[in-house]
């Protein structure tokens, strides 16, 4: 085939030869160059298109299919199997597909739900849907009908990809056609060119994106423009460290935040082969993908971490890591030993919301950036970001506050707490409703849980405040243990804390569980434990110790 120009790559200007080679934002990897020389505009040039015309498909895919043996994404697959998509092959597949929607009447700003694990069809249905102007909706694949109904009913989509089975389960959404995107691929594809002219805006609606939280109670889709391809580019670059040349991996899937934006559309948008997980979460699957992938950049949620910490095989493998990053929750104590001791590379922390995208971030990859365990960094360049108290007015090094930013011409909250501090450095002390206060104590969830996930017994912990008439709260603990959960444990686990913490600062009450709530993306959902205390569902044995 031929390759071609996109449209709007035809109304931006050549840069002149006699100009010289221009130095990207890409070319720097140290933390002072990234205060003195980022600029907006830097981010731009790392692209085709320009404040007008963009096109998300074209910046991930087309322009780096040149060559045809150029790796796009490699799949590791649950089941053992090992996948791998070119660039090239996925830019045809995608056009075909762009084609394939004009064709059933599907028109630009049109919705296409897309609930696939990382597999060619996946690629191939989010990027051709883009690419012709229709907004696509990655989902879950492990939603049910309930959850998939009230997303379905929230962006209202004209086709659904999916797989046979979950055809079936959603052949009952009045007026959603769906189809198994597999067989769309093998039989319907191949009668349509193998390239499609892009004519997007910058402006036009590219993604919609469902959170993995519960801040809602009905979901609603966060709604993203080409445009946002570009403000991503902060977070790779600054919070993930992705640079050409990098074998990247982001184990998380697609149709979350993590997964999508910083495990697929920012490595790719760089011309990086990005890897990715298919199928339930297997940590020693991961380490051997890590190993035969020869993977030197991975982004993971804090869970993947334990997890692999838990599995007892990084030991089994060897790697080639030179950068890691996380989101999502904090990383305790423990987890961030066994990384510096497997992988020999200090993990880095991504901090944002949903709201204001990523602000705090330790610079992966910066040889002049001293990474602090377990802090969340300092603000990505040209970003104001302060701890403020009850009144508005920024904190002293070392107390606690509320995490803010410079939005606007005005100070937006974040809701998590946080404190900084003499050198600058941020550091999460959990979600405002995370605070507990006891007896006229101010404790932190996310510090009681870090001790007891110290304990070497101890595989999960939770940390909610719970109602007491005489101290208004006291601290309960929800543990998953394979060790029996008896009183002596529950005081072996008490006592535990108060001697690292304080005398008054450990769990009054313990319980012992099976497993613990988490949303989708793997973080602990404390709400969902606070709710069942506040129904009277928190029935596990627990011991209370006055």
């Amino acid at each position: 085939m031929r390759w071609q120009a996109s449209e709007y790559r035809l109304r931006i200007s050549v840069r002149d030869p006699a100009e010289g080679t221009m130095t990207k934002l890409t070319d720097y990897t140290r933390y002072a160059d990234a205060q003195a020389r980022f600029s907006p505009a830097g981010l731009w040039e790392l692209f085709d298109g320009n404040r007008d015309w963009l096109n998300i498909a074209h910046e991930c895919v087309d322009r780096h299919a040149g060559d045809p043996a150029r790796v796009a994404v490699r799949i590791a697959h649950a089941d053992g199997r090992d996948e791998t998509i070119s660039f090239r092959a996925l830019a045809e597949a995608s056009s075909r597909f762009a084609h394939w929607l004009v064709a059933r009447g599907i028109r630009p700003g049109d919705r296409v739900a897309i609930m696939l694990e990382p597999s060619f069809a996946f690629y191939a249905s989010l990027f051709g849907a883009m690419k012709m102007g229709a907004i696509s909706v990655p989902l879950f694949t492990l939603f049910g009908p309930d959850g998939l109904r009230l997303r379905i009913d929230d962006c209202t989509p004209r086709l659904l990809l999916t797989t046979a089975d979950k055809a079936a389960m959603a052949a009952g959404i009045l007026g959603l056609e769906t189809r198994d995107a597999d067989e769309v691929l093998r039989n319907e594809l191949g009668a349509f060119p193998s390239d499609y002219r892009t004519v997007t805006k910058a402006d036009d609606l590219a993604v919609f994106q469902y959170t993995s939280g519960t801040t809602r109670e009905l979901p609603a889709a966060v709604r993203h423009t080409h445009r946002a391809i570009v403000v991503l580019m902060m977070a790779a670059l600054y919070g993930t460290g992705i640079r050409p040349g990098d074998r990247y991996f982001c184990p998380s899937s697609p149709a979350w935040g993590h997964g999508l934006w910083h495990g697929t559309l920012s490595p790719l948008a760089l011309g990086v082969t990005t890897g990715a997980f298919a199928g339930k979460f297997d940590a020693k699957r991961l380490l051997k993908a890590l190993q035969d992938y020869e993977i030197t950049n991975l982004s993971a949620a804090a869970t993947h971490y334990r997890m692999m910490k838990s599995s007892g095989a990084a030991g089994d493998f060897r790697y080639a890591i030179r950068k890691l990053s996380y989101t999502g929750e904090p990383i305790d104590s423990a987890t961030l030993e066994f990384v510096d001791a497997t992988f020999h590379v200090p993990v880095c922390s991504i901090y944002g919301t949903t709201e204001v995208g990523v602000i705090l971030v330790n610079y992966p990859g910066a040889e002049d950036y001293v990474v602090k365990p377990g802090s969340l960094g300092k603000p990505v360049p040209g970003t104001r970001v302060e701890v403020h108290d009850a009144e508005g007015r920024p904190v002293p090094p070392g107390r606690i506050g509320e995490i803010v930013v410079w939005r606007r011409g005005a100070w937006f909250p974040t809701k998590d707490l946080g404190h900084i501090d003499e050198d600058g450095y941020f550091y999460h002390d959990g979600r405002a409703d995370d605070v507990i206060i006891s007896a006229g104590w101010t404790m932190s969830a996310v510090e009681i849980e870090d001790v007891l996930l110290k304990h070497p017994d101890v595989r999960e912990a939770a940390v909610i405040g719970v109602e007491d008439t005489l101290r208004g709260q006291v601290v309960k603990a929800f543990i998953v243990s394979e060790r029996p959960g008896d009183d002596a444990f529950a005081r072996e686990l008490q006592d535990w804390t108060r001697e690292r913490l304080s005398q008054h600062e450990y769990p009054r009450q313990v319980a012992f569980v099976d497993e613990l709530p988490k949303t989708p993306a793997g973080k602990v959902n404390r709400k969902v434990l606070r709710e069942r205390e506040s129904a009277g569902a928190g029935t596990e044995a627990a011991l209370e110790r006055g």
